[in-house]
């Protein structure tokens, strides 16, 4: 099932996206995906609606140097342990929206991600089984970063924690397998990223048990699960568009921030 969250003439609903790519529909649900999923009697084509970010999280929770490769291209050792840091809520935006370069920055550059979206009853001291039944679905992430400034600081919070800084999108996927997908990037449609999930150094249900130890994990929120090599500069005018295998693609244009 894919799960979206858009805005109509009518406001802004819930509702599952239908179809094949030619012809996407969405059909309204009535309330909040994490209950019984209830339908109304409106539908639109996907074409006539604006998509939002699919969930609004408490809290971004992100993995970094999950990919070996990418940890070498940085210059760093891969963790002995998952290594985490937080992205604000305001950081996160949807399909379509800008990504903002900031003037404090002089190198930002794209990280694509698997995003995992916890659902109800969320996860606290979660074992691997209680971590698996945690995971409401899957979504594409960004993980924008100034990477000067992520050098400069040594910890990660103003590199990675600017408004716009965490496209997520297009809409949550349920019930995938995620233990071997391609994770990809373009910019302006040249390949920037292109990995696979079975190289994650620590897989999903390992990184979701391993977070709620540190943190309670509320229905909501999202993990980013690390980026494979490849993260380059972006500059104002460029369209990011990060994709991963059986969920859809997440395209963000990128604007100088006045």
């Amino acid at each position: 099932m894919r799960i979206a969250r858009f805005v109509h003439a009518g406001g802004m609903s819930f509702g599952v996206v239908e179809g094949d790519p030619d012809g996407l529909t969405v059909a309204e649900i009535d309330g909040h995906p994490f209950g019984q999923i209830s339908f109304t009697s409106q539908r639109w084509a996907l074409a006539d609606v604006r998509l939002l970010s699919p969930i609004l999280p408490s809290k971004v929770v992100c993995v970094g140097r999950n990919y070996a490769e990418h940890a070498a291209e940085l210059g760093n050792e891969v963790p002995k342990e998952p290594l985490l840091f937080l992205k604000p809520s305001t950081s996160v935006i949807g399909p379509r929206d800008a990504i903002r370069l900031p003037q404090q920055s002089k190198q930002v550059e794209h990280e694509a991600e698997l995003a995992v979206v916890i659902g109800p009853p969320g996860a606290r001291r979660a074992d691997r089984a209680a971590a698996e039944r945690a995971i409401f679905g899957y979504t594409c992430a960004n993980d924008v970063t100034a990477r000067d400034l992520q050098k400069a600081d040594v910890q990660f919070t103003r590199a990675k924690g600017f408004d716009s800084f965490c496209p997520l999108g297009p809409w949550i996927t349920t019930g995938l397998d995620v233990s071997d997908l391609e994770v990809r990037c373009e910019v302006n449609e040249e390949v920037r990223q292109l990995g696979r999930t079975k190289d994650l150094i620590f897989d999903v249900p390992t990184l979701v048990s391993y977070v709620s130890h540190v943190m309670t994990l509320l229905p909501g929120d999202v993990i980013l699960t690390g980026t494979p090599a490849g993260v380059s500069p972006i500059a104002a005018g460029d369209t990011v568009t990060v994709r991963v295998e059986g969920i859809g693609d997440l395209a963000n244009p990128v604007v100088a921030l006045d």
